[in-house]
């Protein structure tokens, strides 16, 4: 039995905002990741969560810029997971090509509700914001109404809020994760954002059209080289490379 999902409710990834998961069931780990969009066998070493910081993923990327994002990925209850560090990605529907099952959990603390999303072989079928379950989503939006009714969220109108409206917000966000939980046998490892090591992938910016060239820049001048597996160049690397050859910039004394 694993840990089940309500305890991610408020939890964050090391960006201290979000946590973005993607859920499959029917490939592993890495065939998610791949559908995620990265390189077939382009794994990094493998990474806590805070060690992610280090890589300085570019989520909101200046005009002009490539952004990019990376997902650490493990498998559990069943499930193979990607927790996303980046922008916002929404893969749901590519993930679950082909027969395969895919959960989206998104929680963003600065733009509520949290989100989540159920589909399979190609096509979103439900889903809902938490403390928001009579706005439903999706081919089948009511797909998952008898158990919401069962656990009192809502009233068998589909409208109507239950019992629990009035529970406290926290409370009633695991009421609507267990749903899903339940009806999935969904979990996460609560280590999976403490200790645990995962393999890392690059999905989007890699690799960089100017890996190379900042890459030499960077060793030139004494700056951290960026990861060869990857071959994403941080965002702070970046800034600093195109602040050196504006000649709008003085060039610093040494």
């Amino acid at each position: 039995m694993g840990d089940g999902l309500q305890w991610a409710v408020g939890a964050t990834a090391s960006s201290g905002w979000m946590l973005d998961v993607h859920f499959a069931r029917g490939i592993d780990a890495g065939e998610l990741a791949v559908r995620m969009g990265a390189s077939r066998g382009a794994a990094a070493e493998p990474m806590t969560d805070a060690e992610i910081a280090g890589l300085d993923v570019d989520g909101f990327p200046a005009r002009g810029r490539p952004s990019s994002a990376v997902v650490r990925v493990g498998e559990d209850s069943g499930w193979a997971f990607a927790i996303l560090y980046g922008p916002y990605v929404d893969r749901l529907e590519e993930v679950s090509r082909d027969g395969v099952e895919a959960v989206h959990y998104h929680y963003d603390s600065e733009h509520p509700p949290t989100l989540i999303m159920y589909a399979r072989d190609g096509r979103t079928l439900c889903g809902y914001g938490l403390c928001e379950e009579r706005n439903r989503y999706g081919r089948e939006p009511d797909l998952l109404l008898p158990a919401l009714v069962s656990a009192g969220i809502l009233r068998p109108d589909g409208v109507s809020y239950g019992d629990h409206e009035n529970e406290d917000h926290t409370t009633r966000e695991r009421r609507g994760l267990s749903v899903f939980e339940e009806r999935f046998g969904l979990s996460l490892p609560r280590t999976a954002l403490a200790e645990d090591r995962l393999p890392v992938y690059a999905i989007a910016g890699s690799p960089d059209r100017d890996f190379e060239e900042i890459s030499a820049w960077a060793a030139a001048n004494g700056r951290p080289l960026p990861d060869e597996r990857l071959r994403l160049i941080p965002a702070g690397l970046r800034a600093e490379y195109e602040r050196a050859l504006d000649p709008r910039w003085p060039t610093p004394v040494r």
